[in-house]
């Protein structure tokens, strides 16, 4: 039991240092398909702050893993609507909201530009323009990332996803 335990923390540390190049993950989209701006902007809605990224795309656009992971969860919230999350290797958590229609299950392996779903406005974005909200959440928090600001403490489980998918990592 010891040899699994101390075998997953050193997977775990050996993932955390390994670099996650992710791609953005509406096919076809840029930098210039949402707003840089809107990664915690308050006031939001229901949630007080918004806690990712809008996509926007053509309803039905396909919606691709932006990194290589695990299905955790799909189906049907009240905010998001239909929803995929899937666990990357560096323990983080992608979250796609808004989805039109879900093209995998949980405890699916995922590659990066893996399809996943296809663009829509479920959830609290129906009547508005089809979108993507993409959010990537720290299962290990960053103290560092804690602000002032309205919910600023819960910064730290967050990842600007704007950040991620423009840095010179990421690619298409």
């Amino acid at each position: 039991m010891k040899k699994i335990f101390y075998g997953l923390i050193i997977c775990t540390v050996l993932a955390s240092m390994m670099p996650e190049n992710t791609v953005i993950p509406v096919q076809t989209a840029t930098a210039k398909d949402w707003n840089q701006d809107s990664y915690w902007f308050a006031p939001w809605g229901k949630s007080g702050v918004h806690k990712g990224i809008d996509i926007f795309a053509r309803k039905k656009t396909p919606v691709l893993s932006a990194s290589n992971g695990l299905v955790i969860f799909t189906g049907n919230i009240e905010r998001g609507g239909n929803v995929v999350a899937i666990l990357s290797p560096k323990g983080r958590i992608h979250y796609y909201a808004h989805l039109e229609s879900v093209a995998t299950q949980p405890l699916t392996l995922v590659t990066q530009k893996s399809l996943i779903g296809t663009v829509g406005n479920s959830g609290n974005a129906r009547g508005k323009a089809p979108h993507l909200h993409y959010s990537i959440l720290r299962l290990m928090p960053n103290p560092a990332e804690i602000t002032l600001e309205k919910q600023g403490w819960k910064r730290m489980f967050y990842m600007n996803p704007h950040l991620l998918l423009t840095s010179e990592q990421s690619h298409l």
